[in-house]
């Protein structure tokens, strides 16, 4: 009985794979990620400015803090999320 008989294909069974792994590795490298912003939104991010008196406030609580002053009104926190929860 001979295991390597003349009818036996010469065929790697590895070719397949390795040429698989090959033309996904290409791919992978021309592929580029892109970003495309919509005309709308660069309408959008130019008409929404920063509005002077939040930012006047989250200066001051930003200065508060940075002192140690800020203290926390925790009923005031409590009643905010029971309300964001409730809704």
């Amino acid at each position: 009985m001979k295991i390597h008989g003349s009818n036996q294909p010469k065929v790697n069974p590895y070719q397949k794979q390795l040429q698989q792994y090959t033309q996904t590795r290409t791919e992978k490298q021309v592929k580029a990620d892109q970003l495309h912003i919509s005309d709308q939104a660069k309408k959008m991010q130019e008409l929404n400015g920063i509005d002077p008196a939040r930012k006047q406030r989250v200066d001051a609580i930003k200065a508060d803090v940075e002192s140690g002053v800020y203290k926390v009104d925790a009923e005031q926190v409590a009643k905010g999320l029971l309300s964001f929860w409730k809704n």
